[in-house]
């Protein structure tokens, strides 16, 4: 395997990759944006020749660039075949958010530059349905801010000797729709509600009165318990597959009670036994 990490960041218009391609600086990577797709292997071969001055890579692609289409899915399974460690980071978005962005900045869609932006958000979508398929790392960044994605990315991509597995918990309410880029999800609406006792019902799930009232029940105390040997159990198998992020979905009705008081619980048990954890309550001010 050659020693040149490239990581291909490329999705809809308007998901965050120009804002990624600099988080990927801050990180590290020698970054190019919209390199002419005929010129990435030779680009790739002058990075190997430069000896171990540049050993990561981040090349943002989008449908601006000519002969995407027609070339981008060759030349990625050409890098491959050339023992590069290639990855491919596929950034989207919901449609509301994507018009919204859009109608913020006031910029037309790249694909419809004379019609509505949810006409070129809907023809961005099938012509990049393949290459959303090829991707390694799948990334909605409906509800994230600037620095949200620029924290997830640093979990995602950041390189530490010895580190162990990432792990993000993400609380959310079902009402909302369930997040889009966790691995393994955890319904907890069969607890009891904090929503329906007067005085704990103005409360967040990370105030101590809210875990304490979910925590007295015996169903919760079982259930706690065995999610916690699972995950105890599962961890050191991603580990040893070599995985290096884990992101762990827990939903409640609202995603203000019940499922923000059982991340707050999960996070204090794995970082007790030495995990690196991120917790975000996707839900909790909706």
């Amino acid at each position: 395997m050659r020693n040149l990490r490239v990581v291909f960041i490329t999705g809809l218009s308007g998901s965050g990759k120009s804002y990624a391609i600099k988080c990927f600086e801050d990180l590290g990577f020698f970054c190019v944006d919209n390199l002419p797709i005929a010129l990435l292997p030779k680009f790739a071969e002058l990075c190997t020749q430069s000896g171990n001055e540049i050993t990561k890579v981040a090349i943002g692609i989008d449908v601006r660039e000519r002969g995407f289409f027609k070339d981008f899915l060759n030349v990625l399974d050409g890098l491959k075949g050339g023992n590069y460690q290639i990855e491919v980071l596929f950034l989207e978005a919901s449609d509301e958010a994507l018009v919204r962005r859009f109608n913020e900045t006031r910029r037309p869609h790249p694909l419809a530059k004379d019609r509505p932006v949810a006409d070129g958000i809907r023809v961005e979508r099938e012509m990049l349905s393949e290459l959303r398929k090829r991707a390694d790392k799948i990334i909605d960044t409906s509800s994230y801010s600037v620095h949200q994605l620029k924290e997830v990315l640093e979990k995602y991509y950041l390189e530490a000797e010895g580190k162990r597995l990432n792990i993000t918990l993400i609380s959310f309410g079902y009402k909302y729709g369930v997040p889009y880029d966790a691995d393994l999800i955890f319904d907890v609406r069969f607890m009891q509600n904090p929503n329906f006792v007067k005085e704990l019902k103005p409360l967040m799930g990370s105030d101590e009165r809210i875990i304490n009232y979910i925590i007295k029940f015996q169903d919760t105390k079982d259930f706690l318990k065995r999610f916690y040997d699972f995950l105890k159990f599962l961890i050191p198998l991603y580990e040893k597959e070599g995985k290096s992020y884990l992101t762990i979905g827990i939903g409640c009705t609202g995603g203000r009670h019940r499922s923000v008081g059982v991340g707050e619980i999960l996070k204090k048990q794995l970082e007790e036994n030495g995990y690196k954890i991120n917790l975000r309550h996707r839900d909790i001010d909706l």
